[in-house]
């Protein structure tokens, strides 16, 4: 079989081999050749000692127990600037699911390749285009089949995480698990209660990423696996949903997720695509047609954040997520939703945040089972979002800042300031023509006459009446109390 390597990998091959070791591409992206796909990662396993790759390499980098030497090139491509060269090695007993006890340098390539999860990562390949495979892996790969090399348990007992990653690895090739080793994971899955939160979080990103990143939610619950990673999607399995849904709670946050996968949505979207309804069992009253959900969209939130914490995602995303779970009931039915409501959902969310906000909106129209992603009411509510994203949702956007007010008032930095300032912008919601600093300068003088006490109730009070409204049509609309 030809085929092609990059300069830099070939490099490092031929000075291993010049040198007198035996030197071959390994793992996936070998994988990669065979399937003629374009590798992401290039790795080169070899009988040279890790000091020995250091004596060849003198621009490399060992900082690890594994025999993995960090060499260095000068490309310009940055997926082969840093390259792994790794020692032909064994490893012995796993006692914590997580690490091996002590690894033992190997002889040959064979040795190496039978420490390695999957038969089709347990391929290696010579520069002259030979193929070292000795447990079926392009037999695997042809019948697109994800199997553990050897014992299906041992595999999973040397490093737990393998198991998700079975699930990934067929996510993202749309291959299916052979049996036996789906059946170890089954039998095994609390195995992975030894595993880090952060690397459960990164093969979970890297499912909800995949085309099929429902489907691999879905065997990760048959698994027994989703358990142990978000134990709360569970509790929506058969929960049933009113005259708005067709699907049951678990069933219509897995379509959701479908379409936002299918429509190559990032992955805050994706994440709270998955997770917009995780409270609707706990909130639901009851049954039917009628039933209810009320406060699902804030209560979700809170979920999301206690979920995403546990999983050690960035506080940025946690914060993200939580943002659009919470506001995803958003009105945008025409004649109902007006400018200011718009403006004041911009206030909430951030205008950086508002497409997201309505990806998540078509994703969940579409895992309700309605047909229609966008209809006439949401393409109407995105041109009001365009019509007044330059009106002032933000303080920061007001023809009047707290220097200002200052000179006007010709009064220290203070609290009033900043009350003066949200009972301003309350009011440029409302009216944007109030943005103007004429108007702006003699209101400021209005509102000084007024306590300190009255400023923040003023502008508390404008807040609340108006989220009220908004409230109340959400509820009529979504059939909660």
């Amino acid at each position: 079989m030809k085929f092609k390597v990059p300069d830099e990998i070939a490099n490092i091959v031929g000075k291993l081999q010049k040198a007198g070791y035996r030197a071959y591409l390994v793992g996936g992206c070998v994988r990669d050749i065979l399937l003629n796909r374009e590798p992401k990662d290039w790795d080169i396993a070899t009988d040279a000692k890790p000091e020995e790759i250091q004596k060849i390499f003198p621009e490399s980098v060992y900082e690890n127990a594994f025999g993995t030497v960090a060499v260095k090139t000068q490309s310009a491509n940055r997926e082969t600037q840093i390259v792994e060269v790794t020692t032909f090695r064994l490893e012995g007993k796993y006692t914590d699911k997580r690490h091996p006890d002590e690894i033992k340098f190997a002889k040959t390539i064979e040795e190496d390749l039978s420490r390695r999860d999957f038969t089709i990562n347990a391929v290696a390949a010579a520069i002259n285009d030979k193929i070292i495979d000795p447990y079926g892996g392009q037999k695997d790969l042809g019948a697109r089949v994800i199997r553990a090399v050897g014992n299906p348990e041992e595999r999973f007992g040397e490093d737990a995480l393998r198991m998700i990653r079975a699930i990934r690895c067929a996510c993202q090739l749309n291959f299916t698990i052979e049996p036996k080793t789906f059946q170890a994971i089954q039998k095994n899955a609390g195995w992975l209660q030894a595993i880090a939160k952060e690397r459960i979080r990164d093969e979970l990103v890297k499912i909800i990423m995949s085309d099929k990143a429902a489907d691999g939610i879905e065997l990760l619950k048959e698994a027994g696996l989703l358990k142990y990673i978000i134990s709360e999607l569970e509790k929506g399995v058969g929960v049933t949903q009113n005259r708005h849904h067709i699907y049951t709670v678990y069933e219509h946050n897995l379509l959701s997720l479908k379409f936002a996968a299918q429509k190559k949505y990032n992955l805050e979207v994706r994440l709270a695509a998955l997770l917009h309804d995780i409270a609707k069992s706990e909130v639901k009253i009851g049954e039917g047609p009628d039933s209810t959900f009320y406060n699902h969209d804030f209560v979700g939130a809170k979920f999301a954040v206690r979920i995403l914490d546990r999983l050690r995602f960035s506080r940025e995303i946690v914060d993200k997520i939580a943002l659009l779970i919470r506001n995803h009931m958003f009105v945008y039915d025409v004649g109902v939703v007006t400018e200011a409501a718009i403006r004041r959902l911009l206030k909430r969310v951030g205008p950086e945040n508002i497409q997201n906000l309505i990806d998540l909106r078509i994703t969940d129209r579409l895992g309700s089972g309605v047909p229609k992603a966008q209809p006439y009411r949401l393409r109407h509510f995105q041109y009001l979002v365009e019509k007044v994203q330059y009106d002032a949702t933000s303080v920061k956007m007001l023809k009047i800042n707290g220097n200002d007010i200052m000179k006007i008032l010709e009064i220290p930095p203070g609290p009033k300031i900043g009350a003066i300032l949200d009972v301003l912008l309350a009011e440029a919601i409302e009216e944007p023509e109030k943005n103007e600093e004429k108007y702006l300068r003699n209101r400021v003088k209005e509102l000084n006459a007024l306590d300190l006490s009255e400023i923040r109730k003023l502008a508390k009070q404008r807040i609340e009446e108006k989220k009220e409204e908004e409230d109340l049509e959400m509820k009529g609309k979504y059939w909660v109390k």
